[in-house]
């Protein structure tokens, strides 16, 4: 369901994104090309900083948001979600927040104020807050970080983990056309 926020603005999303009908995309969202928005996603750009102002929500293309995942912002933050990232079911994603592209976050983790990477892996069941995490980063499942200091212990990415992030997206793109067939049915 895309529906506007109290403020009137009106979710973007791109003829060929796939936005499950149990999903919901309120306010000031962007949805950029091909992407996969999985069943009861909710991602809302509504609330506004001290100004009156709202930065959107910005779903980069071929990215995949999965079953039940949350992305909001609060005081009006802007949320960037790379291209071809992957959040995985439940995830949560609370801005302000940049989150780089092609990178995977894992199921239940929550991701929230902080600059996530190109090419990080943050897997399941995982908190990552206040912090800058660099580039191709790898964090465990279960791992939580709390600001930068803490990411000296956390080791880097490895080629399988990275093989493993481009295939969830590669497999998304191929539900997005999927799905887009099957609308047609209905």
């Amino acid at each position: 369901m895309l529906r506007r926020n109290p403020h009137g603005d009106f979710p973007t999303v791109p003829e060929s994104a796939y936005v499950d009908q149990t999903a919901i995309l309120c306010g000031k969202v962007v949805v950029g090309e091909n992407c996969f928005i999985g069943p009861y996603v909710v991602i809302r750009a509504d609330e506004l900083d001290e100004h009156g102002d709202l930065e959107p929500i910005v779903i980069g293309a071929n990215s995949n948001i999965q079953d039940g995942v949350i992305i909001h912002s609060r005081a009006g933050g802007k949320v960037l979600i790379g291209e071809s990232s992957s959040i995985a079911h439940r995830a949560i994603i609370h801005g302000p927040c940049v989150i780089g592209t092609r990178v995977f976050i894992g199921f239940n983790s929550v991701i929230f104020n902080c600059e996530v990477g190109d090419g990080v892996v943050v897997r399941h069941n995982s908190v990552v807050e206040n912090c800058h995490v660099p580039a191709d980063f790898h964090i465990p499942s279960t791992t939580a970080v709390h600001n930068d200091e803490e990411l000296a212990r956390v080791p880097k990415v490895t080629p399988d983990i990275s093989s493993f992030s481009e295939s969830v997206v590669f497999k998304n793109l191929e539900l997005v056309r999927g799905y887009k067939k099957l609308v047609n049915e209905f």
